[in-house]
């Protein structure tokens, strides 16, 4: 198999891991209100854990508020009850066929904590594209051992492995930078 082929396959995965990252940075809290924060909540809608943006509207009327229609009026019980039960820290308000959230400012501890929190979050996104250059090379050395690629073609697979690597995680680096300031300066 020709290398480029194998390096498109390990860069679509460290593509997605920088995706799952951004998507995961939406449910962190910066103190003004966002849509992202609660979409991916999992309510126990029927028996089965269902993301909330599949049960309701979810809007922004202001900077501090979200508010949240479900369709089914049946479940506005079980949204409250995820909203109450995540790690959010917000007191969900039943009101008529609706759930207000009223976003609280963060206080500076909260802030660093958080910060904190996002670190953590895009380190385990850089181990995990090391992971992918890890078996990128392990299978440009198995392909060499099978006499499938030169030992040329290796070397300049592992070469653009390492600068895709590179690449990915100055991304990751740029993301956390940029939600930290978002975090602190909000």
């Amino acid at each position: 198999m020709p290398t480029k082929p194998i390096i498109a396959i390990y860069e679509n995965g460290m593509v997605k891991t920088v995706d799952f990252l951004r998507n995961e940075l939406k449910s962190v809290r910066t103190g003004r209100a966002s849509p992202g924060l609660v979409e991916n909540l999992s309510v126990d809608y029927y028996g089965s854990p269902t993301p909330l943006k599949s049960l309701a509207t979810i809007t922004v009327p202001e900077p501090a508020m979200i508010v949240i229609k479900p369709f089914d009026p049946e479940s506005l019980k079980d949204i409250e009850k995820a909203i109450k039960n995540s790690d959010l820290s917000l007191a969900p308000m039943a009101e008529g066929k609706m759930v207000r959230l009223n976003i609280p400012p963060l206080s500076e501890e909260r802030r660093k904590q958080i910060v904190h929190q996002v670190k953590q979050l895009g380190e385990k996104n850089k181990v995990s594209i090391r992971n992918i250059r890890r078996d990128a090379n392990k299978q440009l050395d198995d392909e060499l051992k099978n006499k499938t690629i030169t030992e040329d073609d290796s070397k300049k697979g592992k070469s653009n492995v390492d600068d895709i690597t590179k690449k990915y995680v100055d991304q990751i680096d740029e993301i956390v930078k940029a939600k930290s300031e978002e975090i602190m300066n909000s």
